[in-house]
């Protein structure tokens, strides 16, 4: 999965926080840590997609805080809408690896169409975020086939409101591109939240 087609995936995943962090539910957690960050790809050895380089630091990230990070990959195929994305959301409980259920919108969920997402938190005719405007980054649909790198940029993290279910521990999360009835990318994250 590329920056392109990584960049759906990671900004379709801050839609959905955002939209949860700003939901009317009362029982919420502040996130103030993540720690342990890891990444690899997880699909086909044939997808189209696929992330070749990610580096994230400090570790661990402070929240709200600043991040530092780089990507490069490529894609074959032109990503457009609609693009799906599943989700799989798991929790290490007494050892073991439970999955979490969509509620909310949060855990894990199908999204019908990631693009329609990515259009919600940055509407078309808005200028892409920084740093990936200065890159020419795209950070809606299409995204055009291609191989691309994000030099090593920063990032302001603000504070997330999660569920109170999305309590501290340790957390997998896999997200499943496809379009077309076929699979285009695959990226699995693991990660360690502490929140309050």
């Amino acid at each position: 999965m590329s920056p392109r087609s990584a960049l759906p995936v990671a900004v379709a995943l801050l839609a959905v926080l955002t939209e949860v962090g700003s939901s009317s539910s009362e029982l919420r957690r502040k996130i103030t840590e993540v720690q342990g960050f890891d990444w690899k790809n997880c699909g086909r050895p044939d997808v189209p997609a696929v992330l070749q380089s990610l580096t994230v630091s400090p570790d661990p990230i402070a929240i709200p805080g600043d991040l530092t990070a780089s990507a490069s990959g490529s894609t074959s195929v032109e990503l457009s809408s609609p693009l799906s994305l599943n989700l799989t959301l798991e929790k290490e409980v007494a050892g073991l690896w439970v999955k979490i259920p969509c509620v909310e919108q949060l855990g894990s969920c199908h999204y019908r169409d990631a693009c329609d997402l990515l259009s919600r938190l940055i509407p078309p005719g808005q200028d892409c975020p920084e740093p990936l405007h200065t890159y020419g980054l795209p950070c809606r649909c299409p995204f055009k086939a291609g191989s691309y790198a994000l030099p090593q940029s920063q990032f302001y993290l603000p504070y997330v409101d999660l569920p109170y279910w999305l309590t501290n521990g340790n957390y997998r999360v896999q997200g499943l591109l496809g379009g077309e009835g076929q699979e285009l990318g695959c990226l699995k994250l693991s990660l360690s939240i502490h929140s309050e």
